[in-house]
């Protein structure tokens, strides 16, 4: 969506995807399906198609034009590895993300066997760069649990979770290969409610297991109002990862103009169909 971001875990947010189709509860309230239904049908906006899928090749580029190095989530409001992303569209985002390795890069997914699968063979390159966290989604134990042990066999160099919203209590938690956990409550006006019990359990496992903890919200009806406080403070431990310098501008230009490349074969107009899913050219 931008270059600046309220999220608390992140700068910036980074779309070269739009649009997503539900796959457990934690999807019921999704924040970015309430947000681009709000637009669906308005001429010219780039929401005009609400939530259906959609490739924004024309977004690829976008990392190498920041002048500043930021943390970015990737698909804020997508799911890189939904089915119906083409392979091929996922390296060109991949490789963006090498060629842009000052910038941190997380990516989440509720995917999580695709992403182990293309990330032990066509996206092997990407999997231990060290500007990225690869992460996966947890809600509850039935659907979210098993996302942890596909992300634990995905030979990825940063893995963490968005334990976002939790549900339930999860119980005792293997956090073997974790670097870090992001925990939150659901925001918005039909938000689930969030137990401190559960909170504190899994913050006393990341605690025993050296992983870093991050609770981002309390969330519910008023998310300013509940705030980020537990137990008297507030906690922002990441995961570390490893960037490289800013580069100088001659240099970012001429890897801008890679990742342009890359985004090229997308862009051809008129929009066109690729694997059933429509790719578009607009950089919005």
């Amino acid at each position: 969506m931008a270059d600046n971001s309220k999220i608390e875990w992140t700068d910036a947010t980074w779309n070269p995807v739009r649009g997503c189709v539900k796959l457990s509860p934690g999807c019921k309230h999704c924040y970015a399906e309430t947000f681009a239904e709000r637009f669906r049908g308005v001429p010219g906006h780039p929401y005009e198609q609400g939530f259906d899928l959609k490739l924004i090749p024309g977004k690829l580029a976008e990392p190498l034009r920041w002048k500043v190095a930021k943390r970015v989530f990737v698909n804020s409001m997508s799911d890189l590895f939904l089915d119906d992303v083409p392979e091929a569209y996922i390296e060109a985002v991949a490789r963006v993300v090498a060629l842009a390795d000052w910038h941190t890069f997380q990516v989440l997914t509720k995917r999580a066997e695709r992403m182990q699968r293309l990330l032990s063979t066509r996206l092997a390159f990407a999997a231990r760069l060290p500007n990225v966290w690869w992460g996966v989604s947890v809600e509850d134990r039935r659907y979210g649990l098993p996302r942890v042990k596909h992300l634990q066999a995905t030979p990825a160099r940063v893995r963490f979770l968005s334990i976002e919203p939790l549900l339930e209590d999860l119980g005792p938690v293997d956090f073997t290969g974790v670097d870090g956990v992001i925990v939150g409550g659901e925001s918005g006006a039909k938000a689930r409610p969030l137990d401190p019990e559960w909170v504190r359990s899994v913050r006393e496992q990341c605690d025993a297991a050296g992983v870093a903890f991050f609770f981002k919200q309390w969330g519910g009806k008023r998310k300013a109002a509940a705030g980020r406080v537990l137990d008297g403070r507030t906690y922002d431990a990441l995961p570390r990862s490893s960037v490289a310098p800013f580069p100088e501008d001659a240099r970012r230009l001429r890897l801008l103009e890679e990742a342009e490349a890359l985004a090229a074969p997308w862009l051809s107009p008129p929009a066109m169909a690729v694997g059933g899913v429509i790719s578009a050219a607009a950089s919005t």
